[in-house]
């Protein structure tokens, strides 16, 4: 039996919503200023995130603030592997493999240890390109981790003139 832990979002809210996410073109400055986005929110917040963007293989931005610890650099880097294989949400494959009752790890014949679909992993999507990178964030409950990746997106967007 698969156990739901993902509140209310369904798969296709999901694809949606990182079809919305989708960025005019993100270059090394750009993933820059979605680190420093992201930075800027936690730091008003207190929250102990560590955070990462990466354009392919390549880690751009990454900080560790205070209150985060060496176990989210771990959570972080099982939640890249993740998008880097699969170009979706973390949220999404778990959502996804959920909604199929389906056990992720199985499928894709991978480990847990080493993949995780836990919310925090975001595509970077391009108009031009597709899939560039990703951006996540480990600290909160993953949902939340989740939320403030859109939030940060969002926001990215919003500086580059573009309406959601």
């Amino acid at each position: 039996m698969t156990v739901v832990t993902t509140s209310r979002f369904t798969s296709s809210q999901l694809i949606h919503e990182e079809q919305t996410l989708t960025l005019p073109s993100v270059d090394v400055a750009g993933a820059l200023e979605i680190g420093e986005i992201a930075k800027s929110i936690a730091t008003l917040r207190e929250l102990p995130l560590a955070i990462q963007v990466r354009l392919g293989d390549w880690i751009i931005y990454h900080v560790s603030l205070s209150g985060s610890t060496s176990e989210n650099h771990w959570w972080i880097d099982r939640k890249a592997r993740v998008v880097m294989l699969k170009h979706h949400s973390t949220l999404y494959e778990r959502v996804s493999a959920e909604e199929r009752g389906v056990d992720w790890h199985k499928e894709n014949n991978l480990l847990d240890e080493t993949y995780a679909i836990h919310g925090g992993g975001l595509p970077l999507i391009t108009k031009d390109k597709g899939f560039v990178g990703v951006l996540l964030i480990s600290g909160l409950p993953h949902v939340e981790d989740h939320l403030l990746g859109v939030k940060v997106l969002t926001e990215f967007l919003a500086r580059k003139g573009e309406s959601l």
